[in-house]
């Protein structure tokens, strides 16, 4: 039986994985702090002999006993919300965390992928977006902290590749959504979804021009799958070229939930992407892949997971105590 490592393994996407690598037979080793993933997403998991759960911050050395066939490494917070309560962090697990799997992975002899993100183009001047596109990024902006903390760990990714041999795979996510998304996190579908729920004016900031192209999860997790089982080593987008107005979707939303709010207009915060959609040409060509589900077909799912969630989950401001976090790190660092 083969054996994988998934960090950031009870966040949205981990746990989908999770999910995918048991379904192939895999025994699966999924490790999380738990600072924005619940171990509600794979506690229907625990029961299972091929599966096991270690709490654990990546970016403190990794023990994992026994062998590993392969890591995807997935811990990081990934929402405006998440990155901008807790910037250091952010930090920390896309440098310490990535320099720690990678030396698992040599340890190991273990194949890594590593998640990083659309979000490495920036504000884009390149449209689609291809992966030979450096990117247009504000290293000391607000959304930095995560675009530079993705940047760099493409970049060790890569060296760890080339000076020491290591089979690694990069994938840049565009923006994926389904079931097991926080509603509160700030990112633009489920802020969309909670706003309808509670009756609520659905907010977009800018004129509503800028685009977004939405992926389902079960694609995303298809790619990636094909993507760690490739023999290549170069990013690789992965994504929906769906292109849509962030102002055209939230009037979709609108019609899918049956609610009769109105769009209110707010100002669109600093360094924001006008433009984001994924130029997948070589996702077709090496992997063989593309999206299947379509937006109708994903949202409705995703709406109706969203609805039947309990309904303090609707009323949450934030999804965990981020300042008790914060205080428990700095006791820690102090000694």
């Amino acid at each position: 039986m083969k054996r994988i490592l998934i960090t950031g393994a009870a966040g949205f996407l981990g746990s989908h994985l999770c999910d995918r690598f048991i379904k192939e037979g895999y025994y699966v080793i999924a490790m999380d702090n738990l600072i924005t993933g619940d171990l509600k997403n794979i506690e229907h998991l625990f029961a299972l002999e091929n599966f096991e759960f270690c709490h654990h911050d990546v970016s403190k050395f990794i023990h994992v006993p026994g062998e590993l066939d392969y890591i995807l490494h997935f811990a990081s917070p990934a929402s405006p919300i998440d990155y901008l309560k807790i910037p250091i962090q952010t930090l920390k697990v896309g440098s310490l965390g990535t320099h720690n799997c990678l030396g698992l992975a040599m340890a190991k002899g273990a194949r890594i992928l590593v998640a990083s993100t659309s979000e490495v183009y920036g504000d884009p001047e390149v449209h689609p977006q291809t992966e030979e596109y450096w990117g247009h990024v504000n290293p000391v902006g607000p959304r930095g902290v995560y675009d530079e903390a993705k940047r760099f760990q493409e970049a060790m990714t890569m060296a760890y590749h080339t000076y020491h041999g290591l089979e690694t795979r990069i994938i840049r996510i565009f923006n994926t959504y389904g079931p097991r998304m926080r509603l509160n996190d700030g990112r633009v579908l489920p802020a969309f979804i909670g706003q309808a729920l509670r009756g609520e004016d659905l907010t977009v900031f800018g004129d509503g021009s800028q685009t977004r192209s939405f992926c389902y999860v079960d694609d995303l997790v298809e790619g990636i799958y094909r993507l760690l089982l490739s023999d290549y080593a170069q990013p690789v987008n992965i994504g929906n070229p769906d292109e849509i107005t962030i102002g055209d979707f939230a009037e979709e939303i609108i019609k899918l939930t049956g609610t009769t709010q109105k769009v209110i207009y707010k100002d669109l915060p600093k360094d924001d992407p006008t433009q984001r959609q994924p130029n997948i040409d070589k996702a077709r060509e090496i992997l063989g892949w593309e999206p299947k589900v379509n937006r109708a077909e994903g949202l409705k799912i995703t709406y109706d997971y969203f609805k039947n969630l309990p309904k303090e989950e609707l009323y949450k401001k934030e999804h965990k105590d981020f300042e008790g976090y914060i205080r428990k790190q700095k006791a820690e660092m102090n000694g």
